[in-house]
């Protein structure tokens, strides 16, 4: 499994720590196995850690977490939520955009590829990095988890002031990895259809993550695509 060549030292070093674990190498055998089975996985191999790439450790200052990468045809990115600027909205994203609007008034139409926020220093990160086509969660339970759980735990120690919004219950669940005595933790519930109107609409997260980033001194988020 490649690491692009473009990702920032510290990242690199991070990755292949992780890489030369057993649990790791478990992730390659699944992923290996399928490919050798022809199935399909989202997003494409050497996608897997462009997250990574966007985003440099040392620059991270709000990290957005989800799940696992949408496993429609053309959908997946390499960083959670986001579609290529020529797909369709997804309704998770749809009610995304509709929070950015009601708290801070900018309308992002209907451009869901939000590349310009890890420009922002925005890291969107997925639990599980990989997903079969048009099966989702298929790659839970095959070791992501400790691999995203590593990076926040080890984000949580090396940084200062860093804003997680964690949107529903799996997502909830990490904030114990996270040192809330130098970070913030926003929480809501799930952006989805089934949930929105349960206060994530009206959550005010991206207005109050540019409040503190603010009050610590730090740029505000440009939260327009």
């Amino acid at each position: 499994m490649k690491i692009n060549e473009n990702i920032s030292q510290k990242w690199l070093e991070i990755i292949q720590k992780e890489k030369n674990k057993e649990y790791f190498k478990n992730i390659e055998k699944k992923i290996n196995e399928d490919i050798k089975s022809w199935i399909t996985i989202y997003p494409p191999i050497e996608n897997i850690f462009n997250a990574f790439e966007k985003t440099a450790f040392e620059d991270i200052k709000v990290i957005i977490l989800w799940q696992d990468p949408y496993h429609r045809p053309g959908q997946a990115q390499w960083f959670c939520f986001s579609v290529p600027e020529w797909m369709k909205l997804p309704p998770s994203l749809k009610n995304i955009y509709k929070e950015i609007n009601n708290s801070l008034q900018i309308d992002n139409k209907n451009n869901g590829d939000l590349t310009s926020w890890t420009k922002e220093w925005v890291f969107l990160l997925n639990a599980i990095l990989t997903v079969q086509a048009w099966n989702p969660a298929s790659h839970s339970k095959i070791g992501w988890e400790k691999f995203s759980d590593e990076i926040i735990k080890i984000i949580s120690l090396e940084h200062e002031k860093v804003i997680f919004l964690l949107w529903w219950a799996f997502a909830i669940s990490k904030k114990s990895l996270i040192d809330t005595n130098k970070h913030i933790v926003l929480e809501s519930p799930h952006p989805s259809p089934f949930s929105a109107h349960r206060w994530f609409l009206w959550n005010n997260h991206f207005k109050k993550t540019n409040e503190i980033l603010k009050s610590w001194g730090k740029k505000e988020i440009d939260w327009k695509v």
